[in-house]
């Protein structure tokens, strides 16, 4: 066999290993909006710049990536085919249409835990503001996701201010995840609206990984080599 053929065998090879570690990542991103009047609404303090980074970094790897951001300033990845909502119900039917073609599913996205009871359509004026806003706990996404009858991968963000352990692995038994990526958002030059974060990964099987402080792109790739074995082994 002549040097040209071998390389041709060789780049076949590498391409049809490469096609079939590829995976379909379906990433949330960024924060919910739930409105309370056609001017105001109840959010968070998430960037997207986490969920936004896992998805550039599944791409960079190789993988298919479906991103479902909320209202974010930033420019979705290259290839990211990218579906804006806004609330904790059009992120629930946005991932929920999407997710018997996943492999691997990233709850990343800092959805609201609650809402106002009550909308207005119109602007509610200061003369007529209520003293109290009546709330109501917000769709829970994983607890109300149908899971399809295939090998899913789940892995789900718990951003707390105390009791990052307890409160991640309480995440990980009732929401039925594989892995649950905790962070601590009490400080304010990691986390929610930094480039860089520090993360703690919690697994089923009672294992965990301390992952230092970086960049979040840095740390997006070595959450999605971990989240790819996982899958392959699932």
């Amino acid at each position: 066999m002549g040097a040209d053929a071998r390389w041709i065998t060789h780049r076949a090879l590498n391409a049809a290993i490469h096609l079939t570690l590829s995976m379909l990542f379906l990433i949330t991103a960024g924060p919910t909006r739930e409105p309370i009047d056609p001017v105001r609404f109840l959010s968070n303090r998430s960037s997207g710049k986490m969920g936004y980074a896992l998805a550039q970094a599944a791409l960079e790897a190789g993988h298919e990536v479906e991103l479902v951001s909320g209202p974010v300033a930033l420019a979705p990845p290259a290839g990211a085919r990218t579906v804006r909502v806004i609330t904790s119900d059009e992120m629930f039917e946005a991932v929920q249409s999407r997710l018997h073609e996943a492999d691997v599913l990233v709850m990343c996205a800092a959805v609201a835990d609650f809402k106002p009871a009550n909308y207005s359509e119109n602007k509610i004026k200061k003369q007529n503001a209520p003293r109290h806003i009546e709330l109501v706990p917000a769709r829970d996404i994983l607890a109300s996701l149908i899971r399809p009858q295939k090998k899913l991968l789940i892995a789900g963000f718990a951003a707390e201010t105390e009791l990052l352990s307890e409160n991640a692995q309480k995440k990980l038994r009732e929401k039925q995840c594989d892995v649950i990526v905790g962070n601590d958002v009490s400080r304010m030059d990691t986390g929610l609206e930094s480039d860089d974060n520090e993360l703690v990964l919690f697994f089923r099987n009672g294992e965990t990984i301390a992952m230092p402080r970086e960049n979040k792109l840095v740390l997006a790739r070595k959450l999605v080599k971990i989240f790819a074995q996982l899958a392959e082994k699932s």
